[in-house]
């Protein structure tokens, strides 16, 4: 399984797997969207996956971004503690991962079937750096 990265941050070598964990505080409201960003100085802050909540506790994923597709999942465990679990990580990945929170409920609210915007999530968490070496 991956291993659990602390919200300090944490570093791999190309093709290595690492997993992150959604703060408790971002899913405190038992928010209907809640979805992982990424940002490198510079550039803008982008999506990598969302998931929305289906009934009370249970959640889908309708989007990854292609970039991560395929190598990336967004799951939840029985404690309804929510990961993003990399594998296969390389060096275009590095940077800093938030989780997000939106309370809006529709599968509007968290992008559709496409990407969030980033203004439209009201809660986030601290970051996580993610650092991938060749």
């Amino acid at each position: 399984a991956e291993r659990e990265v602390e919200p300090g941050g944490g570093s791999v070598q190309a093709g290595g797997s690492l997993r992150l964990a959604c703060e408790d505080s971002v899913r405190e409201d038992n928010p209907y969207c809640v979805a992982w960003f990424r940002q490198t100085p510079g550039r803008e802050r982008e999506a990598v996956a969302t998931a929305y909540l289906t009934d009370g506790t249970s959640y889908a994923v309708p989007y990854y971004a292609d970039s991560v597709k395929g190598r990336f999942t967004f799951s939840q465990d029985n404690t309804k503690k929510m990961y993003l679990q990399m594998t296969n990580l390389q060096p275009e990945d590095t940077a800093m991962y938030y989780c997000a929170a939106r309370s809006e409920r529709g599968l509007a609210s968290c992008g559709g079937l496409g990407a969030p915007k980033t203004e439209d999530f009201t809660v986030w968490g601290q970051g996580t750096q993610v650092t991938v070496s060749l």
